[in-house]
């Protein structure tokens, strides 16, 4: 059995050079048999539990012979880093993901590469820029006291897993459309969770039966009402005179495609339009539907919480000024997404060339995998990792290694959105404890993380709701 290295970040003195291995010679890893395909069954059972046990056993690099590729699964913090920021021009995504994830997003930012992809993101940028964010926060909270207001003020079986998609959609509608998500919220939720089921599966197949086949009609609903939703809204807008427009995500693609309609074909925009809005809810919903259980399962916490939102607001809706002082409420949501990653892996990358990693000369095709849920539950860099303890995140709490800690990635492919989503999951849990008491029903069990392209519980989350003691 190979020992894990050791914990260079705690180590007494700096750790020697990693032996350079020659070109031709792999990582440790389990035993493929004649294709590897067992290997692929496994992952496909348990992803998770089946990576942390091959970690355990062949270190923070390992390698996985699956015919006809050769992968690598990265989860030393420090090594990711070098590969997805360090060497991100020898990298692009792995093609089976991309031609999954572009049944649904089509061509956008999220599936692009190269110049194209540079283009993009450069187009997008400022509709998520942390200036553009904080002048949204009204909107934030606006959206948030209307749902809230739909709550019943005491329940004790509350569908807070729904309750948070319905909001969070409202969310990105209004960002993205100027519109409210209404009516089409369950169906947008059923179809949100039917797509990301079936492409979940169908990472596993090198190829996808087509989906006129009679056993997909779920997946041809789910894609027909996620589009549906989007054409509907594009087209209202170009129905509308140019000096209607509103100033939003929608408005400003549209701006782009009367700019340079043979790059941003109106095709474009409908896509952008769709990874904003299933990219721009999702995570979020799910980060916070984490949270809530978190604060369900420890009282202290979310009184420690509640007691500071009502300090700085008072019961009022919280402004960009007031989010920094919300310290503590923020480290609880980041501990929840360290315990809980939206995303628990990223998508896989593909070698262009070859390339040097941690002492391996890989070869040029190598595919990586970097499971950042194995970094976030690494005992060497969060002790008692299994535990919630938002004061791992406070000031001067002791140090963990950069990489350790990555819930929106990291390197130029860092989540574009990611000021929008922590700046909309701490008013939505401000606004939430000032209003309610969350708790879990007597003896309910811990919900099963399961693995659906997000992490979410395997059973709908559902809560009690009782009113916050402060306001008894």
């Amino acid at each position: 059995m190979n020992t894990p290295p050791s914990c260079p970040f705690h180590a007494a003195a700096a750790d020697p050079a990693p032996q350079v291995h020659a070109s031709g010679i792999w990582p440790p890893g389990p035993p493929a048999g004649l294709t590897g395909w067992s290997l692929l069954r496994r992952m496909s059972r348990d992803l998770l539990g089946t990576l942390a046990a091959w970690q355990r056993r062949h270190g923070d690099v390992v390698h996985l012979r699956i015919w006809p590729e050769h992968q690598v699964v990265v989860s030393d913090p420090q090594l990711v880093r070098e590969l997805l920021a360090g060497q991100h021009d020898a990298l692009i995504r792995w093609e089976r993901g991309v031609q999954v994830f572009s049944q649904v997003h089509g061509n956008s930012v999220l599936i692009a590469e190269g110049a194209a992809w540079r283009a993009q993101r450069q187009a997008l940028q400022p509709g998520f820029s942390q200036k553009s964010v904080q002048a949204f926060v009204p909107t934030i909270a606006a959206a948030t006291e209307r749902a809230l207001a739909q709550w019943p003020a005491q329940a004790a079986d509350w569908p807070l897993e729904s309750a948070f998609a319905a909001l969070t959609m409202d969310v990105i509608m209004r960002r993205m459309f100027s519109a409210e998500i209404g009516d089409d919220a369950r169906t947008a939720e059923e179809a949100v969770h039917v797509a990301g089921v079936v492409a979940n599966a169908e990472m596993y197949w090198p190829a996808s039966w087509p989906d006129w086949m009679p056993w997909k009609g779920a997946k041809r609903r789910a894609l027909r009402a996620l589009n549906d939703l989007v054409d509907r809204h594009l087209q209202a807008r170009l129905d509308l005179p140019r000096p209607a427009w509103p100033e939003d995500l929608l408005t400003r693609l549209l701006d782009l495609h009367r700019g340079d309609p043979t790059v941003w074909t109106l095709r474009a925009v409908r896509d952008e339009c769709m990874t904003a809005f299933l990219a721009g809810h999702e995570t979020t919903a799910a980060t916070l539907t984490w949270w809530a259980w978190c604060m369900a399962a420890h009282p202290s916490a979310q009184d420690t919480a509640r007691q500071e939102v009502v300090a700085v607001l008072g019961g009022r809706a919280p402004t960009a000024d007031d989010l920094p002082a919300l310290r503590y409420l923020q480290q609880t949501l980041q501990e929840t997404q360290r315990l809980y990653p939206a995303v628990p892996v990223l998508m896989g990358r593909r070698a262009t060339r070859s390339l040097a990693l941690g002492g391996w000369q890989l070869p040029a095709r190598c595919l990586f995998m970097v499971p950042l849920h194995l970094m976030h539950h690494d005992p060497r860099w969060f002790p008692e990792p299994e535990a919630f303890r938002p004061e791992r995140f406070a000031d001067g709490a002791p140090a963990f290694p950069r990489g350790a800690f990555m819930p929106f990635g990291t390197g130029p492919r860092v989540c574009l959105g990611q000021h929008l989503a922590l700046t909309e999951m701490t008013v939505i849990a401000a606004m939430l404890l000032q209003g309610f008491a969350l708790s879990a029903s007597a003896g309910m069990a811990p919900p099963r993380p399961v693995l659906n392209v997000t992490l979410r519980p395997e059973q709908p989350l559902r809560l009690a709701l009782g009113p916050p003691s402060e306001f008894r």
